[in-house]
C-alpha cells in the first residue's frame, strides 16, 4: 500500500487516522505492519465499505476536505471493491538503527557475508550483491534506471535488490537515487580489508 508523502506526514502528525482504496484483495491486514518513510505504521482495521460509508468526517481523517473530493480520487480506478484502512503511526523504522551500526566484528561481517552469499547464489542472474553495492557507493544520488542501465539490468528487478540490501541496512535510500549507509560502508571496508 503505497501512501503519498503529504499523507504520511498527517500519520506522523496524527491528522489522518485513515485512507481508502479500491483493490481486488486488501495489501494490508488487521493487526498488521507497513514500513514507510516516517516509519512503520500499524493497521488497525481493514473493512470492506461501499461508496455510502464514505462521509466528510471519514474523509477529512484521510486528508480529504470532503466525500466528493476523496471519492473523485477513488473514483479514478473504479475497478476492485472499495476499503477503508485505519492506521497510526507505531514507531521507527527498525533499518535505521540497523543503518547505524557500523561497528562491525567479525560475526557481523559474517553473518551479512551469508545473507549476501545467499542472495546470490539464488540469484539467475549470477553474484549481483557486492557488484550493486559498490555502484551504489560510486556514484549516491544517481537514479535507479541509471544505476540499473549501468549493470545492463531493468530497473525495476534492480530496485527489488536493492530493497534486499536496505533490509540489511547496508543502503538507503535519497529523494533521487541511494547511498550505502554507515554499516554499508563498514561492511565494503572490512570486504576490502580481507584481501
Amino acid at each position: 500500500m503505497l501512501l503519498k508523502r503529504a499523507t504520511l506526514e498527517g500519520i506522523a502528525e496524527g491528522r489522518i487516522t485513515l485512507a481508502f482504496r479500491r483493490w481486488k484483495r486488501p495489501t494490508v491486514r488487521a493487526g498488521g505492519e507497513l514500513r514507510t518513510s516516517i516509519g512503520v505504521l500499524g493497521i488497525d482495521a481493514v473493512d470492506r465499505i461501499t461508496e455510502r460509508d464514505i462521509t466528510d468526517t471519514a474523509a477529512r481523517a484521510a486528508g480529504y476536505p470532503d466525500g466528493d473530493a476523496l471519492l473523485s480520487e477513488l473514483n479514478r480506478r473504479p475497478e476492485g471493491v472499495l476499503y477503508r484502512v485505519a492506521l497510526h503511526l507505531a514507531g521507527d523504522d527498525p533499518r535505521a538503527a540497523l543503518r547505524e551500526q557500523d561497528a562491525l566484528d567479525d560475526e557481523a561481517v559474517a553473518a551479512i557475508a551469508a545473507r549476501l552469499d545467499r542472495f546470490d547464489r539464488s540469484s539467475r542472474r549470477g553474484p549481483w550483491t557486492e557488484a550493486v553495492l559498490r555502484l551504489i557507493a560510486d556514484s549516491p544520488g544517481t537514479r535507479a534506471p541509471d544505476l540499473a542501465a549501468s549493470l545492463g539490468r531493468e530497473t525495476q528487478p534492480f530496485k527489488r535488490d536493492v530493497r534486499k540490501l536496505k533490509e540489511l541496512g547496508l543502503t538507503e535510500s535519497l529523494e533521487i537515487g541511494y547511498r550505502l549507509s554507515p554499516r554499508g560502508r563498514a561492511w565494503l571496508a572490512a570486504r576490502d580489508s580481507e584481501g
